[in-house]
């Protein structure tokens, strides 16, 4: 989808507070948040912390990665005086509209979610209704601002989805208009959908429990030299073409990394790289990704060593969203006559 970022709209997005943040999700999304907030009217960029609890969490370290989170939004780049950022918890008109939408959507289409079918796996029945229930959740946190425009990675646009079709039945059955506006996704073009460096089938992952699985926005250089070094390949020479490099999974992952590092197309990446050894080219990756992840890990511990700050912008972000979100809510509450 072409987005014609010169109209004014209100974009929206948001990440979990369950530990640093990776490489995946600084190129999938964080990166973009800074240009967002000038390309757009209006931004908001919430920290989910009500999403992180459909599974068990600790108290005091949730409460630390909710700083941490805001650190690293800090550090790519986003103004607070810019743009709005809280914590989901501090603006009670996520969980209030969730609700009412939670009485909009229908059972089917939660059904054909995918996310919670992978997520609960064959631990299905003793999954929290939280996990099950969350894209209403993630409806409310897009509708409440009448949110326009959501960066979303390709396996959220189904959630998106989930959205628009409880809009478009809230628009129709209750309020008999356009009164919340169908969110458009937003995906940059030619983004890296980064994978695990230890199984390329599956994405670059929080969760995984190797941390070598992933690269974190605050790992020491060292660390993610040793990371690179040790990120699967196939022991076969550097690709030749684009046919070879897809047919190859954890080279093309690997290319991928380098070529959105570098800001170019995965065609000059193969060129580049033709009949050199797999060490030469990781050792070029490690630069690439020290290069981007050391100057966010400096910006990141900047940010954590005044926690006061970071709480007062949390505190002031949520003020100003519910500025948005309350006279919003209160027209839906009027619609179901509460």
């Amino acid at each position: 989808m072409n987005v014609n970022f010169s109209a004014p709209g209100r974009v929206l997005s948001g990440a979990q507070p369950t530990g640093s943040m990776h490489l995946g999700n600084y190129l999938g999304a964080v990166k973009n948040y800074a240009r967002l907030q000038n390309e757009f009217a209006e931004s908001l960029y919430f920290i989910a912390d009500l999403h992180a609890v459909t599974v068990e969490q600790d108290p005091q370290a949730l409460r630390q990665s909710v700083r941490l989170t805001a650190a690293m939004y800090l550090a790519a780049g986003v103004n607070p005086e810019k743009s709005v950022i809280f914590n989901q918890s501090r603006c009670d008109d996520h969980a209030k509209l969730a609700w009412v939408l939670n009485c909009v959507a229908r059972t089917g289409w939660l059904n054909r979610m995918t996310q919670f079918k992978e997520k609960a796996g064959k631990n299905r029945e003793n999954s929290s209704v939280g996990l099950y229930t969350y894209p209403i959740l993630m409806a409310a946190d897009i509708l409440c601002y009448r949110a326009t425009h959501v960066p979303v990675g390709e396996d959220q646009k189904q959630h998106l989805e989930l959205a628009r079709d409880i809009a478009t039945r809230f628009n129709l059955e209750h309020a008999k208009g356009d009164f919340f506006p169908l969110p458009e996704p937003v995906i940059p073009k030619d983004t890296a959908r980064v994978m695990s460096l230890r199984d390329a089938s599956v994405k670059m992952s929080k969760s995984d429990p190797s941390d070598y699985a992933r690269i974190n926005l605050n790992d020491e250089d060292e660390i993610i030299s040793q990371k690179i070094k040790k990120a699967k390949t196939d022991g076969g020479d550097t690709p030749a073409d684009l046919d070879n490099l897809r047919s190859r999974p954890e080279i093309l992952n690997l290319y991928a990394i380098y070529a959105a590092l570098a800001e170019i197309n995965l065609q000059k990446t193969v060129d580049l790289f033709n009949g050199k050894n797999f060490s030469g080219f990781k050792s070029e990756l490690t630069e690439k990704v020290i290069a981007t992840v050391a100057p966010f890990r400096k910006e990141i511990q900047v940010a954590l060593a005044d926690p006061a700050q970071i709480d007062q912008i949390l505190v002031k972000g949520a003020a100003k969203a519910r500025e948005i979100s309350a006279p919003i809510l209160r027209e839906v509450y009027e619609i179901f006559g509460f």
